[in-house]
């Protein structure tokens, strides 16, 4: 089986100081993956409180935060608006496109970007990205095709673990940490 779909050959060192955006699929990523209907067409949907304190940390920073999913569920967005994420966009069949219309509008590129997705319709943003990123419970072969793994799962800490990540590397874990502490402290 050839599993060299999409990868870049000599890809350049992440510039820490270029990343403005953190792009996430959600079944998979802020999920589990499992995807559980109840009566009258409920979809329910489980997130890891872990991942959501990451991302009220990460806000504390000029990092923002876009949730590109395949599927449409209320859940999610009710989440993303608990969580004040501004950009979500649902029911994506291309998410290559969405995602390089939202990077026009916010007048950024590939090299701005970390992408978190799991499987093959994340496949195109993850080759773009400046940082690619899939959780340990993504399908085996998007592991090959990703610059990282992360050593938690999706919907289990996979976000937060990044996101300690990306703010340790940008050198601002503490001052994310501070600013979110004087925020709450009222």
């Amino acid at each position: 089986m050839m599993t060299n779909y999409l990868v870049r050959p000599n890809k350049p060192a992440v510039n820490w100081e270029q990343i403005k955006l953190l792009i996430l699929d959600c079944d998979g990523v802020l999920t589990d993956g499992r995807i559980i209907y109840g009566n009258d067409n409920l979809d329910l949907k489980q997130f890891d409180a872990a991942d959501g304190m990451g991302i009220m940390l990460l806000s504390q920073i000029d990092l923002d935060i876009a949730v590109v999913s395949g599927r449409e569920s209320d859940a999610l967005a009710q989440r993303c608006r608990d969580l004040k994420i501004k950009h979500l966009h649902q029911g994506v069949a291309n998410k290559l496109a969405c995602v390089t219309q939202l990077l026009e509008e916010l007048e950024l590129d590939f090299d701005n970007v970390i992408y978190m997705g799991d499987d093959w319709n994340d496949v195109h943003c993850l080759h773009r990205a400046a940082l690619s990123v899939a959780p340990q419970n993504a399908h085996p072969e998007i592991h090959k095709l990703v610059d990282m793994v992360t050593n938690h799962s999706g919907g289990r800490g996979a976000v937060r673990e990044l996101i300690d990540f990306v703010l340790a590397k940008k050198g601002l874990y503490e001052k994310a940490i501070n600013s979110y502490l004087e925020s709450v402290s009222g």
